[in-house]
This record gives C-alpha cells, structure tokens and sequence, in this order.
C-alpha cells in the first residue's frame, strides 16, 4: 500500500513538472525523455524505500 501512495505522489510531482515544461516552452521530445528519466527514478527509489527489510538469517 506504501508503494502505491509513493507512486501516486510522484504522479502528481511529475504532472507538475510537465506542466512547467510545457509553459516554459520545453520541446514535447525533451518531455518525454524526461518522463521516461523520472518514471525510472520513481520507481527505483519507490521500491527501495518501501521494500520490506530481510529477516536475520540464523
């Protein structure tokens, strides 16, 4: 459940950042790749920070 509001959160983060793109005049090519960049980060991190820690081994 964590990760799904991790994610949504960063939705809405980089809907933000798209939008400021797209008043600022960034060309749409440079948008995406910059979406596709950020949704990877996303996700990486997502799952590092909610990802459950390994039981000791004994």
């Amino acid at each position: 459940m964590s990760f799904a509001l991790y994610i949504i959160g960063f939705m809405i983060f980089m809907a933000g950042l798209i939008w400021a793109a797209l008043v600022a005049g960034v060309p749409q090519l440079y948008i995406g790749i910059g979406v596709l960049v950020l949704l990877g980060i996303g996700i990486f991190s997502g799952v590092s920070r909610t990802r459950q820690k390994d039981p000791p081994a004994n």
